[in-house]
């Protein structure tokens, strides 16, 4: 499965997958994304730089940016999935610079972000130590980055039900809870990826889902 999984990594969501994608995020993630963005705007004031590495559809961004002045960037992989940002962000009306781009060689200077967050998505970062890495290359001194993922040692119930909160239902959610559990990573195996970069203050909490990664580049 693991294998499988691999094969999958760093590869975009395109065509009728990431209108799909849009879909189901706008019919059952909305208040999920609501909440995580007002746990975001707890770490934050107004004026900061904020990044969000793989956005998705873009709607985490959109609700952040409806709390406060922030200047907010989206980037992903996937050129489709980067105009459904554009287009949802011209929608509710808030502003947003949404661009393409590879985690694991960001086109951002250095020291450019006050805050980074990562939603169910480093699991599917074929290169996740250099993604660390470029995290805290443009992260500003002081700064945070806040990953929230799958606990590879999670259940299958605590998987399902995500997969299930995303619209998917019986063998379908089944079937997508196990594969993002073998690409998902241990508490462990993130604490070895850590120890290979330059954070040296960092904290791993348990969550609902897995466990929320909080890495501060110091001053």
């Amino acid at each position: 499965m693991m294998n499988l999984f691999k094969r999958f990594k760093d590869l975009g969501i395109e065509g009728e997958q990431a209108k799909f994608y849009d879909k189901m995020t706008r019919d059952h993630r909305i208040s999920e994304m609501k909440r995580q963005a007002k746990e975001v705007a707890m770490y934050i004031k107004e004026g900061d730089c904020i990044l969000e590495i793989a956005p998705g559809a873009g709607y985490l961004s959109i609700e952040l940016a409806k709390l406060g002045k922030y200047k907010i960037t989206g980037m992903d992989i996937s050129k489709d999935l980067v105009e459904i940002c554009i287009r949802n962000a011209k929608e509710a009306g808030v502003k947003i610079d949404f661009i393409q781009g590879n985690v694991s060689n960001m086109p951002f200077n250095e020291n450019a972000f006050n805050f980074i967050i990562c939603v169910l998505a480093f699991k599917n970062f074929k290169e996740p130590l250099k993604s660390l890495q470029e995290m805290y290359r443009v992260l500003k001194p002081g700064g945070t980055a806040l990953i929230i993922d799958l606990n590879k040692q999670a259940t299958m119930k605590v998987t399902k039900k995500v997969a299930e909160n995303m619209g998917l239902k019986g063998l379908k959610a089944y079937v997508a809870a196990a594969i993002q559990r073998s690409g998902a990573y241990s508490k462990k195996e993130f604490e070895t990826f850590i120890s290979e970069t330059e954070f040296k203050d960092y904290e791993i909490k348990n969550n609902d889902i897995g466990f929320s990664v909080f890495l501060k580049k110091t001053l």
